[in-house]
């Protein structure tokens, strides 16, 4: 049994998305954020030791990383599922996105979190920081103007890895500016998998 270590309003709700749109059967280990700092608890050290989330454990074999726990569960389970074949011309395309979302894609996202709480001092970075935002955002957003999803006609792994950027820029900058990428969260906020990965998971402040 696939085991996800989950902590309310992160990375991991998107794990349980994948596994749902998989059909996979899977335990949840919950975990909560301290309600002062917002920082994970120290019992996720007990799965990994740098106790942070998401965590998959399957069988004796644990993964951390988002992106390498969605390679992994994809390639291991997917049955041809949420992935082009690696002969595809969209391969490429798929790999790229599905760790550009953490590599380059999040970094600008996080800082506008960080800095905003730094209040008068963080001013001076506020422009650099939203510049890095619209460059991101509008690019992924320009993908989008013809297209559904991602990569291809169909939901990918991609769209899945991409959805907490989209989702975290949409709470702490706004996707005014980002009417596809409005649309695509809308899209996959209806899905049936994402829905159960929600009842499953709790609460879900992006």
């Amino acid at each position: 049994m696939i085991e996800v270590h989950h902590l309310n309003n992160s990375r991991s709700q998107r794990i349980l998305w994948l596994l749902e749109e998989l059909e996979l059967p899977y335990e949840i280990v919950h975990y909560q954020r301290d309600p002062q700092t917002n920082l994970a608890p120290e019992s996720l050290k007990k799965i990994h030791p740098l106790g942070k989330s998401p965590v998959v454990k399957d069988g004796d074999t644990v993964v951390i990383e988002s992106g390498a726990i969605i390679e992994y569960l994809v390639r291991k389970y997917g049955n041809g599922r949420l992935a082009p074949p690696e002969s595809s011309p969209d391969f490429v395309r798929y790999l790229q996105l599905l760790h550009y979302a953490e590599g380059s894609a999040m970094l600008p996202v996080m800082l506008r979190l960080y800095v905003s709480r730094l209040g008068d001092a963080g001013a001076p970075l506020a422009p650099r920081i939203a510049s890095e935002i619209e460059t991101h955002m509008g690019w992924l957003d320009a993908e989008l103007v013809s297209r559904d999803w991602f990569v291809g006609d169909a939901l990918t792994a991609a769209d899945i890895q991409l959805s907490f950027v989209i989702q975290a820029t949409r709470l702490l900058y706004g996707l005014d500016h980002f009417p596809n990428l409005a649309g695509f969260l809308g899209r996959i906020h209806a899905r049936p998998a994402y829905k159960r990965s929600l009842e499953r998971g709790g609460p879900y402040a992006f």
